[in-house]
């Protein structure tokens, strides 16, 4: 029989991801099989599965450190914004509608069944499942047909930890103010507490870690220092995708309003001898960019026009008269072509909308998504890819002709005539060290020999001691609950 707990936040992005990683790789290396769960996830930043499906990235790297490949039922829910007021729900790894906040809102408890079949399932195969919240369970007024935090909770009869964030300042009322709002029921299913992010001498916070304890009755699995590896582990979330300054050759990464799928660019930021430069909008594209990178997009047409709004499409053809290299992938390479055909309106309005030209290739936008894990290889020197494909449409045209990835018996991508303008679909590429030197070297760049990885293991292994130093895992493990 699997036990299971909840790890729940008294706020947004106070490294509940990054704890479930290290608890997963934690236990298993004390023999446990663990499986990671989260009923309901939010991110454009999505990972394929062998099944056949897309979760959040975030539960894929909890599955690799569990141990684990990465499947559907780990994330049976996905919100994909499009939208500053509707998403792409994804159900068990496939799509099932387009919903705007407030409709979604009175369909959600819906849906619950099938994260509770989900979750059985993973407990079925498990010794310990550890379920990751979403935002907050102080957001009271998102409490009715809640299937993120304690809707789920109580439905599973499972109990929770809540994690506070004492980086961000104010994390007594953090998690007091947590027990204050929430009712009764909720309250008591909350078991203990954690403080994640602490800079310094840990007893300066013994009268505070006191004060929480007095005033909730819950006991405390520890305070965790800073893990100054995190930056090292794929990011959930853009905006910890940092700018870096680390070595002369610099890649310019425009921050699209939909940007997604940003994973290729955690590769990049562990090389030691490049820069990444992340552009916010309003601010030009640096004229001393070497590599100009469009990542990906969940609504590449507006993303087009957003692009446009900046004045990026200027900077981007300035940049490639000054002889500067561009990469496309996915819908950074759609918006790189002549075209993007939208006639059944997938993306919004439907028509015909004008690229950015730099590639002479059309798309045409399709219902049917394109989920799969790839393998390629680099046609300029035969190096192995394992990478994946997400995404709607199809791109053809005279610069297909120039592609330059194998995949299957057909060739992928496109590139001008001097080879300066690249695009293609496979995300995951710079995940291969070979690749990854081998390009960044015909650029000019001079790739390091990390393992990418093998860092991330490495930095896996090194946030479950941290955790194991520092938190009391045992009590957590006693206070998971049989289900």
């Amino acid at each position: 029989m699997a036990k299971a707990i909840m790890i729940q936040g008294a706020g947004s992005n106070v490294g509940k991801s990054m704890i479930v990683a290290g608890l997963a790789r934690a236990y298993s290396l004390r023999g446990l099989k663990v499986r990671p769960f989260k009923p309901q996830n939010m991110s454009n930043n999505a990972a394929v599965t062998s099944d056949g499906g897309e979760i959040g990235r975030a539960q894929a790297l909890q599955a690799l450190a569990a141990g684990v490949p990465p499947h559907t039922d780990m994330n049976p829910v996905l919100l994909k914004p499009e939208s500053e007021t509707g998403a792409q729900i994804i159900l068990r790894g496939q799509r099932l509608s387009t919903l705007r906040a407030r409709d979604y809102a009175k369909v959600k408890h819906d849906l619950l069944p099938a994260t509770l079949e989900s979750f059985g399932r993973l407990a079925a195969e498990a010794d310990l499942v550890l379920i990751e919240g979403a935002g907050s369970p102080a957001e009271i007024n998102l409490r009715k047909g809640d299937i993120a935090n304690m809707g789920f909770a109580e439905a599973a009869d499972v109990p929770v930890v809540l994690v506070g964030d004492i980086d961000r300042g104010g994390v007594i009322a953090q998690i007091v103010g947590t027990h204050t709002v929430l009712p009764a029921d909720d309250r008591d299913r909350i078991v203990a507490f954690l403080i994640n992010k602490f800079r310094g001498d840990v007893s300066l916070f013994d009268d505070g870690l006191a004060e929480i304890i007095r005033r909730t009755h819950w006991s405390s699995l520890g305070i965790l220092p800073w893990f100054e590896g995190a930056s090292r582990l794929p990011a959930e979330d853009v905006m910890d995708i940092r700018s870096t300054e680390k070595g002369a050759f610099k890649v310019a990464v425009p921050r699209l309003s939909r940007i997604a799928n940003f994973d290729d660019l955690d590769p990049l930021s562990m090389e030691q001898n490049l820069s990444i430069d992340m552009i916010e909008a309003g601010r030009a594209l640096p004229g001393d960019a070497d590599l100009i990178l469009i990542p990906g997009s969940k609504s590449t047409i507006a993303d087009l026009d957003f692009f446009r709004a900046q004045g990026w499409d200027i900077d981007l053809k300035a940049h490639v008269r000054r002889g500067g290299h561009v990469l496309g992938i996915c819908g950074g390479y759609q918006m790189l072509g002549r075209e993007i055909i939208d006639e059944d309106g997938l993306e919004g309005r439907a028509g015909r909308y004008a690229g950015l030209g730099l590639l002479d290739v059309v798309t045409v936008m399709k219902p049917e998504k394109r989920l799969a894990l790839t393998e390629a290889t680099y046609l300029t020197t035969g190096d192995k890819i394992e990478g994946y494909e997400i995404h709607i449409g199809s791109t053809e045209g005279p610069d297909c002709e120039n592609g330059w990835l194998g995949l299957s018996g057909r060739t992928e991508g496109a590139a001008s005539a001097n080879g300066r303008v690249r695009g293609c679909y496979l995300h995951g590429l710079f995940s291969s060290d070979s690749f990854r030197s081998a390009f960044l070297s015909e650029l000019g760049a001079e790739a390091g020999n990390t393992s990418y990885d093998a860092d991330v293991e490495t930095t896996l292994d090194a946030l479950a001691n941290h955790l194991e130093s520092h938190l009391d895992l045992d009590m957590l493990y006693a206070l998971a609950r049989d289900v």
